[in-house]
Formats: C-alpha cells, structure tokens, sequence
C-alpha cells in the first residue's frame, strides 16, 4: 500500500516536520528555539509562539526536499501528546486545518510511542519482545514492546524525569540550560568515583529522582561552604560522579527488567539517550548479560518529526485515523 506522509512534531521547543514514503524517511527539518536558555528552561508561551512562527517554514522546507507536493499526501501526522498544551495546539491545529483542506486522513500520534519507534528508522532494529528505556525531561519509563503499536509501560518515575534531574544538578551548579550535555561535556573529564551518593529505595521497577536532587544540593551547600571555590576547581569530578549515580540508577532497574521478562533486546530512547555515559554502559553490559542493546542515531534521540514519521507510518498501515475534533493531551500515556 503506497503512503506518502506529512508528520509534524511540536511538543515541547522544537518545531519540527518530516516525509515518510512507504516507511522510509526522507528528512527530518528541526527548528529549535535558543530564546529558552537565558530563562534557565522552556517558557511555555514562548514556545508556542516560536511553534507558530516556524511551523509554515519547517513544513514547506519538507516538503520541497521530498519534492512533494500537498497533493501527494496521503495522510498527515501528528504529535497529540505528551507535552506543552500551547505547544500541542500549534502542531494540532495546523494538522487538522491542513487535512481537512486537503481531505486527508490524520493520524494522532503517541509522543513517547514515536519515541520507542525511533528504531525502526534505520537498520539495524530490535525484534520483538524488546525493553525500551525512554528518557527525557518528562519521561523516564521502561516499556515493554510487543509489537509495533503494541506497548506497556512496566517500570517508571514516581516524581521526577531523569533528564530533569540533569538539568536541575547543572542548574545548581551555575551551569546555562540546557544543562544535561554539559554534565556529560565535562564529566569525561572527571572520576566518575570522586564523590558518592546513596541511593533511592522503589518498589518493582519504578525510579525515583527528587531524592538525589535534594541530595546534590545539599552536598554541594556543605562542600562550597568548606571551600567557596568547589565547584569550579572539581566541576569535571563532580559531574562524571553524579552523571555516573544517574546512570546507575536507570541501567540498574533496566537490568532488573531484563532478569524478571527474560527478554535481552534492550533499546534506549529518548533525549536522555543522547548521553555517552548511558550509551557506553549499555553497550560495556552488553556482552556480560547477553544482550543486544540497540541505541538511535543523535538526531532521533531528540524530540523530532522522523519518529512521528514512522509511528504513523505504521498505523497507516493499521487503518489507525483520528477524527478533526480531536484534542492535544498534556498527558497521554502509552
């Protein structure tokens, strides 16, 4: 069955569109916005703002790299949810006022489902069962993948994202937004060793991250106290200990995960993904467990059309279509 599809993605400070022909993804057009970073993190009403001064610009610039015209679509895609409501609308509205002029089907799209699916954008691509730990600023969840549009959450944060706990240890320590790549920056510098951190007790397999927070506060308040110029002088130390803590934290409960389903295809995504602390542990774990651990490409790890792209690719396939009174959800669980 032939399909050409428009996705559009616009959850949070990406403005982002995408042309899948027949699964197969022709480009990925990113529009982000800096304006965030002197704020310390995303403003709301910012974002949707940029979202509708870029959304017309990202699109026609998809289109004409696919060399597709409006016409030739057969379907427009999506980001429903999660996400920022302001953000969400933009991305909606636009879908819903560009299918209904076109009279074309539209395709509501899982934020974090696509998130999962980002693997079957290129080869190689996990087989089914896998474990998928999704990571970012909202999310931190193991997922259970049993088909392409077939998941279950099984594990997940009771406060806190992981991502959010990164930005929040950068922040406090005066490090600019966002602050999660500069902890990995510098923390290849650093001993993941130098300083300890006691971990947080959960049942099952869910996290728990407000804890550490509260606790790299207070370190860092007792150890500047003792010697103002702390953070400064072991910035890389303390970054690759609390990067290293971090990290432990996920891949612990993902090992666990694996033990208790028996399932060793394991996969990561998420921006969170993007870290080489996580990717290197995984991929060090890896032949001790048996496992075959499947990491996306750096551009699909971010928030991004392509992996909209292909989630609605599949229920393309699956006959999957929303009705034009559909509504952006905030929450939207897989």
């Amino acid at each position: 069955m032939r399909s050409i599809i428009l996705a559009i993605e616009s959850s949070c400070d990406e403005t982002s569109a995408s042309v899948i022909v027949n699964g197969k993804v022709l480009n990925n057009i990113i529009a982000t916005q800096a304006m965030h970073q002197k704020y310390g993190g995303v403003v709301p009403e910012l974002a949707s703002r940029a979202h509708q001064q870029n959304i017309v610009a990202v699109i026609k610039e998809a289109m004409d790299d696919a060399h597709i015209l409006p016409t030739d679509l057969d379907a427009i895609a999506f980001t429903r949810g999660p996400g920022l409501l302001g953000s969400l609308l933009v991305g909606t509205s636009f879908a819903k006022g560009l299918a209904l002029a076109l009279d074309k089907p539209l395709i509501e799209v899982n934020h974090m489902q696509a998130h999962v699916l980002a693997h079957f954008i290129d080869d190689p691509q996990p087989a089914f069962p896998f474990l998928c730990l999704t990571v970012s600023g909202g999310h931190t969840q193991i997922v259970l993948v049993e088909d392409h549009l077939k998941m279950k959450v099984i594990g997940e944060t009771q406060d806190d994202a992981v991502g959010e706990a990164f930005d929040k240890a950068a922040k406090i320590m005066g490090l600019p937004y966002p602050g999660g790549p500069l902890i990995d920056k510098y923390a290849k510098l650093g001993n993941p060793k130098a300083f300890k951190f006691s971990q947080t007790s959960m049942p099952g397999l869910d996290f728990s991250f407000s804890g550490i927070k509260t606790q790299f506060m207070y370190f860092l308040r007792d150890e500047v106290a003792k010697n103002p110029n702390f953070i400064e002088e072991r910035l890389n130390d303390i970054c690759a200990s609390i990067q290293e803590h971090l990290v432990t934290m996920l891949v612990s409960r993902l090992e666990e995960a694996s033990e208790q389903t028996g399932i060793k295809q394991i996969a990561i995504a998420g921006g969170v993904s993007a870290n080489s602390g996580l990717r290197n542990r995984l991929n060090g774990m890896a032949p001790k467990k048996g496992w075959n651990v499947y990491i996306p490409a750096f551009e699909y790890c971010t928030d991004n059309a392509a992996m909209i792209a292909i989630a609605a690719y599949y229920k393309f396939r699956a006959g999957d279509f929303t009705g034009l009174d559909v509504t952006p959800l905030v929450r939207m669980p897989i």
